[in-house]
């Protein structure tokens, strides 16, 4: 494994590459190697949850299925947040039985993600996926035991360069989530900004991932 994508909609089959790709209970492909499984808090149905978490429950168990996710929390959808908080701690529940890492979908609701992860005393990694806020909130995530991952904003956004500086190297990861770009190309910006040669970032997030998913590949 030369590349790391911590989460993507869209298996590329490359053979220097691990994917992380994203699945969904109703929606499960077969052929794809290396996955998580998770609720989305947009996709959240009253009739069919306790089927969905069954179905997550079952995956959890397998060892090809690397973490729970993309589950989360997000305030800007009309999906009541009550609803969304049961979901979500349902299945960092299982994450914890199953001792799975945790890719988390997080919108206008971090001081929420930190809080039940404390109340349910998790002990499984758990990753913000698809970051784009500020220092100071990311200084409150790596604070409270999260990592972080950047893809689509650390290519978008600029100001996202210092943010990224100051995390520490053993607390972030690259995705490219749902963007046309490579996860290469995530590389190369992150190896610029943290001014680093890309085998040497290469390392580190190879550590992280030894760290996190402990699954040697």
């Amino acid at each position: 494994m030369q590349f790391f994508n911590l989460h993507t909609h869209k298996f590329t089959n490359q053979p220097d590459v691990l994917e992380l790709v994203n699945q969904y209970p109703q929606e499960f492909d077969t052929e794809i190697p290396f996955y998580s499984i998770g609720i989305h808090p947009w996709y959240i149905d009253d009739n069919r949850l306790q089927k969905d978490l069954e179905i997550i429950e079952s995956k959890l168990q397998e060892r090809n299925c690397l973490a729970l996710g993309e589950c989360g929390l997000d305030k800007r959808i009309e999906i009541q947040f009550d609803l969304q908080q049961s979901v979500f701690e349902k299945q960092l529940i299982l994450a914890e039985k199953y001792q799975k890492p945790v890719v988390i979908h997080c919108v206008a609701a971090f001081q929420e993600v930190i809080e039940i992860k404390k109340k349910l005393k998790m002990t499984v990694p758990m990753i913000i996926h698809g970051f784009s806020k500020n220092e100071k909130v990311a200084k409150q995530l790596i604070g409270n035991g999260f990592y972080i991952s950047f893809g689509k904003y650390l290519l978008l956004n600029p100001e996202l360069e210092s943010v990224f500086k100051n995390i520490p190297n053993d607390r972030f990861f690259l995705e490219t989530d749902t963007i046309e770009e490579g996860i290469r190309e995530v590389y190369a910006f992150a190896a610029k900004y943290k001014e680093l040669k890309l085998s040497e970032l290469q390392g580190i997030i190879r550590n992280n991932y030894n760290k996190v998913f402990d699954l040697r590949l």
